[in-house]
Formats: structure tokens, C-alpha cells, sequence
């Protein structure tokens, strides 16, 4: 396939109309397909912009369902893709489904060759500019933030609140549970931050040692012990001018904790076994997954030293109180590891959704990232199901219908106001906002006395 033709796919059974079609469209680089199976699988292979099909294909020629169905795999595969529907003189009914199901456009048969032709150009001008759209909303996303994917009315605010304080150069303090992301909202800070194009030193205080850890921060000099045979910066030193993001910092110990508090006090740094004071400009963005104050009660965390590092606290919600945002996060990283495995085209099935937003995700994001990743390796074809996340199903769709939903709200509503009220009726119905006789039928609904 050349570069600079345009890729179009024709899904056409019949020989001779191949031909013809192939003759007529030689400004773009043609590829047919005979049937469903072929079609879809050129289409993983060239991912052409425009498609343009028949819907009688084998082994039903004489019906629409084959090629109705195709176009339905189009477009679960490949939204972006523009497909053309050739449909007979008579059959507006099967081209209006088409257009239902996603079709960009249909032209009847037998067909002229200037009017699909110019179909076909209008079809890639639409996918071009679609293309062009998604590029310059890419441009305009600020990339410290395009890594946090959700919906929840929580997470977006901390999302704000990281935007706000990212360009302050004050001391933060990032709250939660394990996997639900606090790098990723401590490299967001210094991305948005005027020390942007310094570095961004990270260091896990709970994966190193006590005896090491000191070192590793501050550094020491040649002969300060035994195997320091030469001069060490540290990670403090290292951060000079950037962002140092200490993770797990409820796991320092009482000595590096006092001197960690002095460097933030005097902003200055001392190298183990060295004397001359050492002045280093850096933000500082600590992280932990526990509860601080409480450890603070037992003596096992200075408190001066909280105060000084928790300047501005953000607080990650866990991912089981973020709605919506598991199966976000899953179709988000099927595509990724999709493309990475070369496994295009993969989707998760309902049922695989359902038990996703069933899950309580004790490992939150970190787990279920994992989860998916395993499954599209695992997975047999392009739909991935419960079996597959190595989830139970669930029926939790039963949970969306929205006249359960409001039957619940409103049961729940009746028997809150009746117990305030202490069963006076008038006073309950006042309350609620209906009349006496509509809350006698409530009652009634509700098996309530």
C-alpha cells in the first residue's frame, strides 16, 4: 500500500463489480473484500477511513442481516470509520436501518460513478476533519492531567484543586489508598508548576532501608563509612530546583523524621559525614496510605512535622466511591493494552462490565489495571468476558432499572419522614410534599403500617 493514496475497503461478492469498482476509484489504494469474515479482517489489517459495502454478501446474498451485521462489527471495532451503504432502487427500509447502525451514507444500484465517487471523497473529508478535531483537543489538553481518567464529581474536584495549587510553591500532602494513584497526581503538580522543566525525583520510603534511606535522601561524602569511596548526591540534592515526592512517608523513622523537618524548616542539607551546609531550592510533595493523625495519637509520627509537610491536603477517593469510574477506567485500558499486545479491536462484553462495577477493587486502580491487562492477553477472541477478568458475573444491570430505582428512593424516603415524624401523618406528608391520601397509598404500596 502506498503512503500517499487513501486506503479504501470494498466489500463487494460479485467479480465483475469488483472490477468496475476498482477501475472507477484508482485514486485511492482499493482493497475487497467477498464476505463478512474477509472484510473484517482487511479491516485490521489497512484501517481504511472509508468502507464501502453491499449488504446482500455471502452466505445470505438475498439478505440484508449479513451485511447489516458487518456493519455493526465496523462500527464496534472502528467507530471513526466512515461506512457507504449500496442498497437496491427499492429498498429504502434496509438503508435506513443501515444509517441507524452507524452508516455515514448509502447510494443505490446500480450506482453512478461520479455521484459515489464524490460520496467517497465527502466521506474521507468528514474522517479527516474528525481526525484533525481529536488532534487539536489533544493540543489543548493539558498534559499533567490527560493521564487521570474519570466522571466522579469527587475526583474531578481534586483535579481542579491540583490545578490550583500546582503553580504555589507550598509543601503537599496526598492521602489514599494504595493503587489509587497519588504519583500520578504528585508528577501532575510539578508538570503544572513553574518547575516544570526541572526534575522530578520520586523515592518509596517504605521499600528501602532505614540504614540506606538516610543516604539515599541526603546524600554523603567520600570515607563517611566504610565502601563510601567517593562523594554521593542524594535524592534532596538531586531535586535541586524540581519537585522531591517522598511516597510513604508514614514509614520514616523517628530520626529521619527529625531531619527531615529541619531541612524543611532551614531549607538547607547536611551530607552524611560532611559538615558544610548545603542551601537546595525544592518542592516538597509527600504521600501515604495511612492515617497520619492517628499515628501522630500513638507517638509514631511528629506532629510538627505534619504541619509542615501537609500545607494543602488532597484526599485520592478510593476507586469503589468514585461511580462510573471502574468500567471508564477498564475500556480505557483495554484499548491501551490492546494496542500494546497488537489485539486491536478488543471490547468488553456486558457481562464483563457488570462484574467490573460489582467489584470492590481492594487494590483500586493499580488492581485493575493488572486485571485487564491479564485479560487481554487471556482473552480467546475480540470480546472480553467475566470469565476472562477472572470476576463472578453479575446481574447488576437489574439495579439500573430506573423504576426500581425510584420505587427504592421513594420507600426509603417515606420510612425516613415517618420515623422523624414520629407517625404523624400530617406532619410526614407535609414534609414530603404530598397529600394525606397519596401517602396512604404509599404506605399501602410499601407494606407499611
Amino acid at each position: 500500500m502506498t503512503v500517499t493514496r487513501r486506503a479504501l475497503l470494498i466489500v463487494e461478492d460479485d467479480p465483475a463489480l469488483q472490477k468496475q469498482m476498482q477501475w472507477a476509484f484508482d485514486q485511492y489504494e482499493t482493497v475487497v473484500a467477498t464476505d463478512r469474515a474477509s472484510a473484517i479482517a482487511q479491516l485490521r489489517r489497512f484501517e481504511p477511513p472509508v468502507v464501502t459495502m453491499d449488504l446482500g454478501l455471502p452466505p445470505q446474498a438475498d439478505s440484508p442481516d449479513e451485511g447489516l451485521r458487518l456493519l455493526e462489527e465496523i462500527h464496534t471495532l472502528t467507530p471513526e470509520t466512515k461506512v457507504i451503504v449500496l442498497t437496491g432502487q427499492n429498498d429504502r427500509e434496509n438503508a435506513l436501518k443501515a444509517i441507524g447502525l452507524g452508516a455515514h451514507d448509502f447510494c443505490t444500484k446500480p450506482f453512478e460513478p461520479e455521484l459515489l465517487t464524490w460520496t467517497i471523497e465527502r466521506a474521507f473529508r468528514v474522517h479527516e476533519l474528525q481526525e484533525e478535531n481529536k488532534r487539536l483537543h489533544a493540543a489543548q489538553e493539558t498534559p499533567a492531567m490527560a493521564g487521570v481518567i474519570t466522571r466522579d464529581p469527587g475526583m474531578l474536584r481534586i483535579c481542579r484543586t491540583v490545578e490550583k495549587v500546582a503553580p504555589a510553591s507550598v509543601t503537599v500532602l496526598i492521602l489514599g489508598e494504595s493503587g489509587t494513584g497519588k504519583e500520578l497526581l504528585a508528577r501532575a503538580l510539578h508538570d503544572l508548576s513553574p518547575r516544570r522543566n526541572e526534575r522530578f525525583v520520586a523515592i518509596n520510603c517504605a521499600a528501602i532501608p532505614e540504614t540506606l534511606l538516610e543516604s539515599e535522601l541526603f546524600g554523603y561524602e567520600k570515607g563517611a563509612y566504610t565502601g563510601a569511596v567517593k562523594q554521593t548526591i542524594g535524592k534532596i540534592e538531586t531535586a535541586h530546583g524540581g519537585t522531591l515526592f517522598l511516597d510513604e512517608i508514614g514509614d520514616l523513622s523517628a530520626a529521619l523524621q527529625a531531619k527531615l523537618l529541619r531541612f524543611l524548616q532551614e531549607r538547607v542539607i547536611e551530607r552524611i559525614g560532611g559538615r558544610q551546609e548545603i542551601p537546595v531550592d525544592v518542592r516538597i510533595v509527600c504521600a501515604t496510605h495511612q492515617n497520619l493523625k492517628a499515628q501522630i495519637a500513638g507517638g509514631k509520627f511528629r506532629e510538627d512535622l505534619y504541619y509542615r509537610i501537609a500545607e494543602i491536603v488532597i484526599e485520592i477517593p478510593p476507586l469503589r466511591d468514585r461511580h462510573g469510574d471502574a468500567a471508564l477506567l477498564a475500556h480505557s485500558f483495554v484499548r491501551k493494552f490492546a494496542s500494546e499486545h497488537k489485539r486491536n479491536g478488543m471490547s468488553l462484553l456486558p457481562e464483563a462490565i457488570n462484574a467490573i462495577e460489582a467489584h470492590p477493587w481492594p487494590g483500586n486502580v493499580r488492581e485493575l489495571e493488572n486485571v485487564i491487562k491479564r485479560a487481554v492477553i487471556m482473552a480467546e477472541d475480540g470480546g472480553i468476558n467475566a470469565a476472562d477478568v477472572g470476576l463472578a458475573p453479575s446481574d447488576s444491570d437489574a439495579a439500573l432499572n430506573l423504576r426500581q430505582v425510584r420505587e427504592q428512593a421513594e420507600k426509603h424516603a417515606v420510612i425516613r419522614v415517618l420515623g422523624r415524624s414520629n407517625g404523624n401523618l400530617s406532619r410526614a406528608a407535609e414534609v414530603l410534599g404530598v397529600s394525606r391520601p397519596t401517602l396512604y397509598d404509599l404506605m399501602s404500596r410499601f407494606g407499611l403500617r
